[in-house]
């Protein structure tokens, strides 16, 4: 959008796109309508307006449904990471390039870093929901 249109915040409840190409002014409205932000963009013809509406609690709990999806996206990823790691770490014990001690401490490792990295991630979605939450 940065490359199509200039973004100014005229004030704090309201974003305005004013397009360089003024033919595009109709693919911009419709691409941030099916985006799924829940934001209804006005066309004048010149700039297009998106009022922000304030948080509703409903709204408030929404947001707060995608922290959650997205702290439990991150701790997946994590825990994709570390098993790649420990079928890494089974493999060079099998091709005996390390000895059993070695591979055990390499797991303990894995597994202490992916709790380390997963509480990090709740941390971030709790501080976030308590953001979210404050009125």
């Amino acid at each position: 959008l940065n490359q199509l249109a200039t973004v100014s915040v005229p004030s704090s409840q309201q974003l305005q796109i004013d397009p360089y190409d003024k033919s595009a002014t109709a693919e911009i409205e419709k691409a941030i309508i099916e985006s799924g932000i829940g934001l209804t963009p006005n066309n004048d013809g010149d700039v297009i307006r998106i009022n922000i509406p304030s948080l509703t609690e409903d709204r408030r709990k929404e947001l707060l449904k995608q922290c959650k999806e997205i702290g439990e996206e991150g701790k997946v990823a994590v825990r994709n990471v570390r098993r790649d790691g420990v079928d890494k770490i089974k493999k060079l014990e099998k091709k005996s390039e390390v000895g059993k001690d070695e591979m055990a401490d390499g797991l303990d490792s894995m597994q202490a870093l992916t709790d380390k990295h997963g509480k990090e991630i709740d941390d971030v979605v709790s501080a976030k929901e308590k953001e979210v939450m404050t009125v």
